[in-house]
């Protein structure tokens, strides 16, 4: 049996995860980039390990190996601020003084589910870009982002001659006017 419980985060709410983020910038501000991943990644196995933790959370831990990924994938370069971005998140991941603290049985982990939500929504075009490079791999495992902005670059203006050319067919039963 499964229970479904939802519930809606209130200006008020965003502002106190905003605060607990403000805090977890903090704490990255002190620690290097390759700590706060290694910490990050021996939190997760320990969660992984030791705990039965509930399928939201679960899932949620999915997304921060994704975002751990993004930062050590030499090939995709993230973009300072992005990279802050996320090192800030996993910071607050890996504060056990976080809003509901990590030891206590189920509960413990839902307010880092909920941050990890947010951060993953607000990061979403940088993880759908980050994704797609992925995919892209799959077909050219040796590519570079650089081949990957050029091969995206070529399909755009690919997509671009295909709705010109769409364009030109007869509408109303006379041949569009073209300057070119």
């Amino acid at each position: 049996m499964t229970l479904r419980i939802t519930f809606d985060l209130e200006d008020q709410d965003l502002k106190y995860f905003r605060n607990q983020m403000l805090r977890a910038r903090k704490l990255a501000k002190e620690a290097a980039e390759p700590a706060v991943i290694a910490k990050t990644k021996e939190l997760l196995a320990s969660v992984r390990e030791h705990k039965k933790v509930p399928a939201f959370v679960g899932e949620r831990l999915e997304k921060v190996d994704r975002l751990i990924e993004m930062l050590e994938d030499k090939e995709w370069a993230l973009e300072a601020q992005e990279r802050k971005n996320v090192t800030t998140a996993l910071s607050y991941f890996n504060d056990p003084e976080d809003i509901i603290p990590d030891n206590i049985p189920v509960l413990g982990l839902i307010d880092d589910a909920i941050m990890i939500e947010l951060v993953v929504r607000e990061l979403k075009p940088e993880i759908d870009a980050y994704n797609d490079f992925c995919d892209y791999r799959k077909t050219a495992p040796a590519a570079s982002r650089d081949e990957w902005l050029e091969a995206k670059r070529r399909a755009l203006f690919a997509r671009m001659r295909r709705r010109r050319q769409g364009l030109g067919g007869r509408r109303s039963g006379r041949p569009r006017f073209r300057l070119f």
